[in-house]
């Protein structure tokens, strides 16, 4: 999974550090994932939503970590590696 911050733009080093295929959105396994904040929620079920709408998919799962008050568990972002090739996250309030 490679893990890319819209508001910097892509790193120098995408080409060597990306998967060895393109993203295939329609088939790949992909997540919304929460950061428990308020209002990621909703933010997130809306933006699952579109997402299978405009790629005709059904099963864009919905992850979060337990608590806003602490970061991710680094084995819950490994296990996502593992299991997505996109993940959606919700970073702000």
């Amino acid at each position: 999974m490679r893990i890319v911050n819209p508001t910097f733009g892509h790193p120098e080093h995408v080409a060597e550090t990306s998967a060895s295929r393109p993203l295939d959105w329609r088939y790949d396994p992909m997540c919304v994932f929460s950061n428990s904040k308020p209002n990621a929620n909703e933010l997130l079920h809306g933006v699952r939503t579109r997402l299978e709408e405009v790629f005709g998919r059904d099963d864009v799962a919905y992850e979060a970590k337990q608590s806003a008050a602490v970061p991710a568990d680094p084995d819950m972002i490994d296990w996502l590696a593992e299991q997505y090739r996109l993940a959606v996250l919700a970073i702000g309030d």
